[in-house]
C-alpha cells in the first residue's frame, strides 16, 4: 500500500515528501507558490465554504465536522479517485495550513483515501 503522508503547508518541503498536493480551499497566507513546492492543489477537495466556515477550527465541532465533510467527499469521487491513482504510484503528501495537526480536513481525507485503499 502505497503512503499517505500529512504535512502542513508551512513546513519545508523533503524528498520523502513525493507527490505534495495542497489540500486547501484557500491559498496559505503569506506563503510564495515557489516556497510551497507543490505538484498539484485540488482546491475543490477541499471542504465547501459553508463547511469551512461553520467548523472554524472549533474542537467541540469536530466530530460533526468530520461527518459532514465525508458527505461532502462522497460527492467528489472523480478528486478522490484522482488523489488514490497517484498514491498507486508512490508517496502522496497531503499540505494543509491548519495550526492544529490533528483536527483539519486534510486529516479526515487521508482517512478517506486510506479505507479506499483497503476496501477498493
Amino acid at each position: 500500500m502505497a503512503r499517505i503522508r500529512l504535512k502542513r503547508i508551512y513546513d519545508p518541503p523533503a524528498r520523502e515528501d513525493g507527490h505534495r498536493v495542497l489540500v486547501e480551499r484557500l491559498w496559505p497566507r503569506g506563503l510564495s507558490k515557489d516556497r510551497a513546492a507543490l505538484d498539484a492543489w485540488l482546491k475543490d477537495v477541499a471542504p465547501s465554504d459553508g463547511l469551512r466556515r461553520w467548523y472554524g477550527h472549533v474542537p467541540d465541532r469536530w466530530p460533526e465536522f468530520r461527518q459532514r465533510y465525508r458527505v461532502e467527499l462522497a460527492g467528489r469521487r472523480d478528486l478522490v479517485d484522482r488523489l488514490l491513482a497517484q498514491a498507486a504510484k508512490g508517496p502522496v503528501t497531503l499540505l494543509f495550513a491548519a495550526r492544529d495537526g490533528e483536527r483539519n480536513s486534510a486529516v479526515v481525507l487521508k482517512s478517506v483515501l486510506e479505507r479506499r485503499m483497503r476496501t477498493g
